[in-house]
């Protein structure tokens, strides 16, 4: 299964860790994590040279490839948001995920979409717990 994995790069790298440990508890499930450059500590000095044409045509690709998409939004990101409406309008199962006690965007709360599920997390064991649930739901709707 092939996962857009969504987080802050440019709108702020405060939730980085949990982006770390989120991508490598997926890629330790054998999920090819399409997007896995998100989590590098040091992603903004890679991509620095990127033109912003190049980086949008590549992650619109991915998240026409995906079979899944997982966003962390703690952070608030116009990237990510625009990445989170484009695969739930492409009807991709959307996970979003946030820590528990910020407040979220009603946008992403208030969406009724079937393929889009939100939930907060206060641990990163709950984190792989919610992942894992969401991801075993498709699993087993494939079958």
């Amino acid at each position: 299964m092939k996962i857009y994995f969504s987080g802050s790069i440019s709108g702020g790298r405060e939730h980085a860790a949990i982006y770390q440990q989120l991508v490598a508890y997926l890629q330790a499930l054998s999920y090819d994590v399409l997007s896995a450059h998100v989590a590098d500590p040091d992603v903004l000095e890679r991509e620095k040279d990127t033109s912003p044409r190049v980086v949008f045509e590549r992650d619109v690709a991915w998240v026409h490839e995906c079979d899944v998409m997982i966003a962390e939004v703690s952070t608030p990101s116009l990237g990510v948001g625009y990445e989170y409406g484009l695969a739930v309008q492409l009807g991709k199962p959307v996970l979003c995920v946030y820590r528990s006690g910020l407040r979220m965007s009603k946008m992403i709360t208030g969406n009724p979409a079937p393929n889009l599920k939100v939930a907060t997390y206060s641990t990163e064991a709950e984190l792989e717990h919610i992942t894992q649930t969401f991801l075993e739901a498709l699993t087993t709707a494939q079958v």
